[in-house]
């Protein structure tokens, strides 16, 4: 059993999975590679001068596995949400962990096929996201969601930090006290 699933490694759910894997939680990253950030050229992302959306994506992925996380390359079906576990079924296997973060981009639409309360979406083109909490929590017990499909901005910049935020959120909760993640020069 995982500890925590991210559905999506895009901006958010990349940002997700690099702190539960950094904070030594048992993490699979599952990502259906249809994100709409592999078409994007960016120039506003603070800290990078210029990137490809591709390029962004493929180093995200790549520190998430510097810290452990296991990455399935795979569609979700559906998540299914237990009291104490919540399961994810993908094209070929279903896993279980205790807690799963959606961070599905412009898409909503496993989050509707799996019960999770949705409402109309605020951002052009964008019609329906993810109905959470102030922490990122869903309807669904052990459920959360992270990035543009809960609601915020496309831009990876504020994906990548509410998935951050989010992911230190679940971390607290099952740590039983809040987390913070700091770093020093050596």
């Amino acid at each position: 059993m995982y500890d925590v699933i991210v559905v999506g490694a895009g901006p958010a759910g990349a940002s997700a999975a690099l702190f539960t894997a950094k904070a030594g939680k048992r993490t699979l990253l599952i990502d259906s590679d249809k994100s709409i950030t592999k078409k994007a050229w960016i120039e506003n992302h603070y800290g990078v001068k210029e990137v490809t959306g591709p390029d962004l994506i493929e180093t995200g992925i790549e520190q998430t596995k510097k810290f452990g996380a296991i990455v399935e390359k795979s569609t979700v079906t559906a998540v299914i949400s237990n009291e104490e576990t919540v399961n994810v079924t993908t094209e070929s296997s279903t896993y279980e962990a205790r807690h799963v973060i959606l961070a599905t981009g412009i898409l909503a639409d496993i989050a509707e096929k799996s019960g999770v309360e949705t409402v109309e979406g605020t951002e052009p083109r964008i019609k329906t996201v993810i109905k959470v909490d102030r922490d990122g929590k869903t309807n669904k017990p052990g459920v959360w969601a992270a990035g543009t499909c809960a609601g915020l901005s496309v831009h990876t910049i504020i994906t990548a930090g509410h998935g951050a935020e989010v992911a230190i959120n679940v971390i607290s909760e099952l740590n039983g006290e809040r987390y913070v993640d700091h770093d020093i020069l050596k």
